[in-house]
């Protein structure tokens, strides 16, 4: 069933890039990899007051929060488009957080301080381990509104709320800024109660099982497509997939741990309380689902959900599990596993993630300009079905393709590429270093994925004729 989010509550120093340098995950060996932001992100410095605050303009950047502090960004809207501005906090795997008290919020507010919709706002709850977490927030243009409607400056708030007894360190964020086009005609209306069915359907076991390498963000989140793949996760990893979901289509993911025949040593639980949590995202970064930590005690374990149908009128839903769901486009999935899970699987587990789509394609509304992100193309479906990430040449023509196919003019100014920081320029070189496919996972980890660090290449190294359980 269509669940809502775990918590929702109502609004509530420069970066240097050798903070952000940590953030890709140059880490010790037997490190998990931590959150790799985009190649492109631009550093910027948040303020505390409207001021002083940076102007941000479509794209991505970086930045960081300490503990309890709030950051303002400024922006300059028209009176057309629909704006979301999206933050995604990256502590490393072992810094310390509270469940439910730790958490990121983002809010959009106008010149006069009122704000323009609901908030983002997205909490720790799995046993007290990091990973990242996402939200967005977003001025939308409607008919059906009054306030923050007109053309002019705003700003975006990004806060980081927490107890005194959180970890201290400072966190990485990202925030990606994007626009949606309003529609040549009347919006769809918001769909009627019992229009679709909530039950949730079984999840696919049909058809062989394709070998994936998760991303470690957004960024660089391996495609997929329905069906079944087989990936390798270490305890306290994150990893990222993205599917492309059309208008009409329902989402129906589960993601399978495998079991193991180690023991716990002496001392040690039997079970892991909080050990594998499922995370869903909508093409802006908006918060679907964050499904609860499913327990593990040695046995395959399992942790799922399932969404509204992809509807434009979902927009004006104040379940803040169907609002998400407004746009056709690529969501994300995002696969944690607790650190404390190393007492079954020290070397890495079998992860196996069943994705279905329930419901036919349907025509999505016309917008007045292109909105390349904002829907799925037969580009995306074909690299859905290869398990991998999306190159720049390759997202680049997907928005021409989308420009060309009838849209509108002007796609090309949507491909605008930022400069290139320090920390990317690492990246790349890294990747570069990285030597053969991973494997571990049923057939191998597949291909490396462009764009990626090698974590695949070395956990496929490390566990290796481990097989189930990696004991």
């Amino acid at each position: 069933m269509v669940t809502r989010r775990t918590i929702r509550r109502g609004l509530a120093g420069p970066v240097a890039l050798g903070v952000l340098a940590v953030l890709p995950g140059v880490a010790a060996a037997d490190a998990p990899p931590t959150y790799a932001p985009a190649t492109d992100a631009k550093p910027v410095v948040g303020k505390a007051s409207t001021g002083a605050a940076p102007k941000i303009v479509p794209g991505t950047y970086t930045d960081s929060l300490e503990r309890g502090e709030k950051k303002l960004y400024a922006l300059e809207l028209d009176d057309s488009s629909t704006a979301y501005v999206s933050a995604v906090a990256a502590p490393a795997p072992d810094t310390k957080v509270e469940d439910y008290t730790d958490g990121l919020t983002v809010s959009v507010q106008d010149s006069n301080g009122s704000t323009c919709g609901p908030d983002g706002d997205v909490r720790f709850h799995g046993g007290k381990t990091a990973y990242p977490i996402a939200d967005y927030a977003s001025r939308r243009i409607g008919s059906d509104l009054s306030e923050c409607q007109q053309a002019g400056p705003y700003y975006v708030v990004v806060e980081r709320p927490g107890d005194a007894t959180s970890g201290p360190d400072s966190w990485p964020i990202e925030l990606h800024y994007m626009t949606e086009p309003g529609l040549t005609g009347a919006p769809p209306a918001e769909p009627g109660k019992g229009s679709w069915s909530s039950a949730t359907p079984a999840p696919p076991t049909e058809g062989k099982r394709k070998s994936v390498a998760g991303g470690t963000g957004f960024n660089d989140a391996a495609s997929v497509s329905q069906g079944q793949w087989q990936d390798r996760i270490r305890p306290g990893e994150t990893r990222f997939y993205r599917v492309p979901v059309d208008w009409g289509q329902q989402l129906n993911v589960s993601a399978e741990l495998s079991s193991t025949a180690r023991k716990p040593g002496t001392g040690i639980s039997s079970f892991v309380p909080e050990a594998l949590g499922l995370t869903a995202y909508n093409p802006a970064r908006g918060l679907v689902s964050d499904e609860s930590f499913k327990a593990y005690e040695g046995k395959q374990t399992a942790v799922r959900l399932f969404t509204a149908p992809v509807d434009y009128g979902n927009r004006f839903s104040d379940d803040d599990a169907v609002s998400p769901m407004r746009f056709a486009g690529w969501y994300y999935l995002e696969v944690s596993l607790n650190p404390d899970a190393a007492q079954f699987f020290k070397k890495g587990a079998d992860l196996t993630l069943r994705v279905g789509l329930k419901g036919e394609a349907k025509p999505g509304p016309q917008y007045a300009e292109p909105a390349a992100d904002f829907a799925v193309t037969s580009e995306d479906r074909d690299l859905a079905s290869t398990g991998r990430a999306a190159s720049e040449e390759e997202r680049n023509g997907h928005l021409r393709t989308v420009g060309y196919a009838g849209i509108g003019a002007g796609a090309a100014l949507l491909v605008g590429l930022g400069v290139w920081t320090a920390t990317a320029r690492r990246k790349a070189s890294i990747t570069t270093a990285a030597t053969g496919p991973a494997g571990g996972a049923p057939g191998g980890q597949g291909a490396p994925v462009p764009g990626q660090r090698p974590y695949g290449a070395q956990n496929g190294a490390q566990d290796a004729g481990q097989g189930s359980g990696g004991a």
